[in-house]
């Protein structure tokens, strides 16, 4: 599958192109930020509280901004955000024009910033799976870590040219057109909408569903595991680039853009290169050579004194950090089923933007303590254990298989008694009669089915032995309410859950034995 099939859809076309320019926009606003602040007194702790500005929100909201991309219209939520950062991006630039940007009031903007990104980010992965056919989703995460790699690389140094010659308003205002250019894009752009037949999930309850989900679901936490493993060790190079390029390397600000660069061209090359890649190799495969390859560049930086061979490896690192991002962020969305896609794809990003963070700032102790140059090579000892690690720790290879699509095959319960929606915990009991012979075979099927109960919805799972009955075993789940069981029964079941449950389908008693008991308060 060609890198660029996802472009094929006139949708997706359009929403990357504006992403594009609106990831362009965002480097370039860092830039003109930053240059306010170069003057001020404790310049260099204003100039660092910028990304502090723009990342903390991620961090602090990006579990309810999952949680809430799953529960409402995700187009109308990212015009409604991106809406609101266009008007924070204007302030920011009416100000600066107007001489009224303090730095309190520049940091202020930006955080504001910085919560409209961590909205927008978990809506704005989700839907990439409903642009675009299933086979696609690896491409259309290469194009998308592409298409920050070009922002990142490009972004600015476009601007130090702007700032340079116009001053930071131009910036600002180009960056509040970007926004504009991505809600003009969502209001004419249509995809389908599904109508929902139940009520939406209260927020605290579908959180409570998210953090089951993944806990009951090994590969994802694999993903996540290996995520941690590559980014912890891997920021070292982002964050102590800058100091490299200066003190070992002599380079001035054009300098270490070149190595931005470089960074940028290797990602571009790695999403021109990634169909021919997922040929030679498993998803497990291109993490241990991402993890390789950004170790060599991470050698580099820290030890060769040639710019042009650090450059060049720099560009083997880019294709890496892209191989690595694309594999990880596509093996997520193919994992998670559509209801609770921005709930997992969140967690997924708080990884992502915690390792760098909490990355960034231990790698800069170590650099203070033991200077750059070791913090480096630490860090590529470290991404060489990652890719060691994953002969014992792989992934999961055949996710583009597994079929995910809502799948409601349960039966209606038969019910005397009409619950309330928000009526339980809700205890639902089946029972399976097993031939002596075949208990080992049943009992590991129904582990299998306990993971899907507990992904679904239930609390508790167990199975239990009726040693009052010859063969008779019962599977007994709690639910938290009579509405989350409905939505058990007619939203969260998918094909992959029907085909677990058809291994053990032969033993089921009949649905006479399954039973629905809701709690109620004595007295």
């Amino acid at each position: 599958m060609s890198t660029w099939a996802p472009l094929r859809s006139p949708v997706y076309r359009a929403l990357w192109i504006a992403q594009l320019v609106s990831n362009l926009g965002t480097w370039m606003q860092t830039v003109g930020a930053q240059w306010i602040l170069v003057e001020e007194p404790n310049a260099a702790a204003l100039v660092a509280f910028v990304q502090t500005a723009l990342a903390l929100p991620v961090m602090l909201l990006s579990i309810p901004s999952g949680v809430l991309a799953d529960l409402v219209d995700r187009r109308r939520l990212l015009i409604g955000a991106q809406a609101g950062m266009a008007l924070a991006a204007l302030t920011l630039t009416v100000f600066t024009a107007t001489g009224h940007t303090t730095p309190a009031v520049l940091l202020a903007l930006l955080f504001l910033l910085g919560c409209g990104q961590a909205l927008t980010a978990p809506a704005w992965q989700a839907i990439q799976p409903e642009l675009v056919p299933r086979d696609q989703i690896t491409s259309a995460a290469a194009l998308g870590s592409m298409s920050i790699n070009i922002g990142r690389a490009v972004g600015p140094a476009i601007a130090g040219v702007i700032v340079s010659v116009a001053g930071p308003t131009v910036v600002f205002g180009f960056n509040t057109l970007s926004f504009i250019g991505i809600v003009a894009v969502l209001l004419v752009s249509k995809w389908p909408t599904k109508e929902r037949t139940l009520p939406s999930e209260r927020p605290l309850a579908a959180l409570q569903a998210g953090t089951r989900f993944i806990r009951a679901a090994p590969a994802i936490r694999r993903v996540l595991f290996r995520a941690i493993l590559f980014i912890a060790p891997a920021s070292a190079v982002w964050s102590l680039l800058p100091v490299i390029a200066h003190s070992r390397l002599g380079l001035s600000s054009d300098g270490y853009g070149l190595l931005l660069g470089a960074l940028g061209l290797g990602a571009v090359c790695g999403a021109l290169g990634l169909s021919r890649l997922r040929v030679l190799f498993t998803p497990t495969q291109r993490l241990a050579l991402a993890a390789t390859l950004f170790g060599l560049g991470a050698v580099a930086t820290a030890l060769v004194p040639s710019v042009p061979v650090v450059v060049v490896l720099l560009v083997g690192a880019g294709l890496a950090w892209l191989l690595a991002m694309s594999t990880l962020n596509s093996t997520m969305q193919l994992l998670l089923p559509a209801w609770v896609r921005a709930r997992g794809l969140s967690v997924y990003m708080l990884v992502f933007m915690g390792g760098q963070a909490i990355g960034s700032l231990l790698w800069g102790l170590v650099a203070g303590a033991y200077g750059a140059v070791t913090a480096l090579l630490i860090a590529a000892a470290l991404l060489a254990c990652c890719a060691v690690s994953t002969l014992w720790w792989p992934i999961r290879h055949n996710v583009e298989d597994i079929d995910l699509s809502p799948a409601a095959f349960w039966p209606e319960p038969q019910l005397v008694v009409e619950p309330e929606p928000e009526d339980g915990p809700v205890l639902v009991m089946r029972g399976y009669d097993v031939p002596p012979e075949r208990v080992a075979e049943f009992t590991t099927a129904m582990a299998l089915v306990g993971r899907s109960r507990q992904r679904t919805g239930a609390m508790e799972w167990r199975l239990y032995r009726d040693v009052g009955t010859i063969d008779r075993f019962v599977e007994a789940f709690v639910v938290r309410s009579w509405a989350e069981h409905m939505h058990q029964h007619q939203v969260r079941l998918t094909a992959r859950d029907q085909e677990i449950e058809q291994t053990v389908a032969d033993f089921a008693a009949g649905p006479q034995t399954v039973a629905h008991l809701v709690a109620v308060e004595p007295g």
